[in-house]
């Protein structure tokens, strides 16, 4: 799967895009259809703690999934969000194998 980082404005280090990558690299074992993938990583100005956003768009074979997350930091938004998509992948595979 490829995997599109995107972050704007900020400098992101080799070891997130590495976890990123390691995060997403999971969810093919849930669904193998995945086409690619686009991470967006954007920082909130407010004086909350949790003011990192992530947004993980996922292309598959008829349609797309997206996911917005908001954490104290991009690894437990990037965590969470790949636990919503490994949900929703499997309930679009079994979805899938009830139709067939």
């Amino acid at each position: 799967m490829k995997i599109n980082i995107q972050a704007p404005h900020l400098n992101v280090n080799q070891s997130l895009v590495n976890f990123i990558n390691k995060k997403l690299d999971k969810l093919n074992l849930v669904y193998d259809k995945i086409i690619s993938s686009e991470v967006f990583l954007k920082v909130n100005n407010t004086s909350e703690k949790e003011n990192k956003i992530v947004e993980v768009l996922l292309h598959i074979p008829g349609g797309q999934l997206v996911i917005k997350k908001e954490a104290a930091t991009f690894e437990a938004a990037i965590d969470d969000g790949a636990h919503s998509l490994r949900r929703r992948l499997k309930r679009r595979k079994e979805k899938q194998r009830t139709r067939a």
